[in-house]
């Protein structure tokens, strides 16, 4: 294989690393915000007294499940945009 198909090899599987990365990274920050959001109302239900603790270390936690997620887009916008595995290439 020369140069050219190998380039193309390597944008095709960046591709579809980026959409995994993506996708399941989307996917596992929704599931888990709908998990620990259904659990709060659940204790918020059941214990009315501690919902202000609970309500802060909910919000807490939302912002982390979501930090990992952007950190996720930024290392998949890492690759679509400045690929460091075509330097191998040149």
């Amino acid at each position: 294989m020369d140069k050219l198909q190998y380039l193309a090899l390597i944008q095709a599987y960046t591709g579809v690393g980026i959409g995994l990365i993506i996708g399941l990274g989307a996917a596992g920050a929704c599931i888990g915000v709908g998990i620990m959001c259904s659990r709060f109302l659940e204790a918020a239900a059941r214990q009315p007294e501690l919902m202000n603790a609970l309500q802060a270390k909910v919000f807490l936690l939302l912002g982390l499940i979501d930090a990992s997620f952007i950190i996720g887009v930024g290392l998949a916008m890492l690759f679509a945009f400045g690929n460091p595995l075509l330097a191998v290439i040149h």
